[in-house]
């Protein structure tokens, strides 16, 4: 008779595992979960630079498998070989601006490609999924700070209106299912595309930095390890009831010209600022209620000035900025 004990480990599969928050999801569960399996899936697409993808899989070593949501047959195969039980899904086409005039790429990629990920979902019966909304589905409403219950049509950019759309096919879909609705996150490995990023990158190369609606704008930012913390309650936490969706965010304001200023400060360099008109795609501030996971164990610790401090250390030391 063998001696051995059978460990019985949870199976957690990952969609978008090597993009900014699902590569530090896997690395969190991997690093500080001792009885699960995490694998992840990724397109690999082009929509920045896959290189940084690639790169973040290799710093944290992380297991994943080329697949694009929309190729229904690799899909169901990777789920055949994985039969996931808990299925986190951060797998989207991102990009507020960038929606603006590409809606058939928005449609196709966060609608189509989560229909599909419903269906395989179900064939293989797993147990729990786990999805990610955003913020941006409440740029149509005004009352501030938001909370869950109140979303006012209409959103104002395509990748907005496709991740609610998300949250309605879920609640149709007859799993068991967890929405959240992340609030402007950053930190180390982010996405070049977003503010933090992309300001900092013109700040070293001195060029001048944009400031929209005239530097009037306000975000309630939120750093990388807090939005981990708050997935990971989900995950585990066996008593919230399918179809609830929850903020998840830093639950303060800051203003945008506080922001620049930080990452200036951070870099020892002055940035020139040029104040322009709003972007139509932009709401003008942000700002969670996050009342509702604080009850399930939420608790966001990492304020503007240290997060900030941590991107800049890791950009300086990524691209070996002096």
């Amino acid at each position: 008779m063998s001696t051995e004990t059978e460990v019985n480990y949870v199976k957690i599969l990952v969609t978008g595992g090597a993009g900014f928050i699902g590569s530090h999801l896997m690395n969190s569960l991997l690093t500080e979960e001792y009885d699960l399996y995490c694998v992840g899936i990724d397109n690999f697409n082009n929509y920045y630079d896959p290189q940084l993808k690639q790169d973040r899989c290799n710093a944290f070593g992380l297991e994943i498998r080329n697949c694009d949501l929309n190729d229904f047959e690799k899909l169901d195969y990777l789920f055949q070989d994985y039969e996931p039980d808990i299925v986190v899904h951060l797998a989207a086409r991102a990009g507020v601006r960038q929606s603006v005039g590409n809606e058939h790429l928005y449609h196709r990629d966060n609608i189509d490609g989560t229909q599909n990920l419903i269906n395989v979902c179900k064939l293989h019966n797993v147990t729990k999924v786990i999805y990610a909304s955003t913020s941006s589905v409440y740029s149509g409403t005004k009352t501030l700070p938001w909370t869950e219950e109140i979303v006012q049509p209409h959103q104002k950019n395509p990748y907005a209106y496709t991740k609610y759309v998300n949250e309605c096919q879920f609640k149709m879909s007859g799993l068991h299912n967890i929405g959240l609705r992340f609030f402007t996150v950053y930190g180390p490995w982010g996405r070049p595309d977003m503010a933090l990023y992309d300001m900092t990158k013109n700040i070293v190369a001195g060029n001048s930095v944009r400031a929209f609606n005239w530097g009037l704008m306000k975000r309630d930012f939120t750093y990388i390890s807090d939005i981990i913390s708050g997935i990971k309650l989900c995950i585990f936490n066996q008593d919230i009831p399918s179809n609830e969706i929850f903020n998840i965010g830093r639950g303060r304001q800051v203003d945008l010209m506080h922001f620049i200023n930080r990452i200036g400060i951070e870099l020892n360099r002055k940035p020139d600022i040029i104040k322009t008109p709003p972007h139509p795609a932009d709401v003008i501030e942000t700002w969670s209620n996050t009342s509702k996971i604080e009850k399930i164990g939420y608790q966001p610790v990492v304020d503007i000035e240290e997060g900030v401090a941590e991107f800049v250390s890791w950009y300086k030391d990524y691209h070996e900025v002096n």
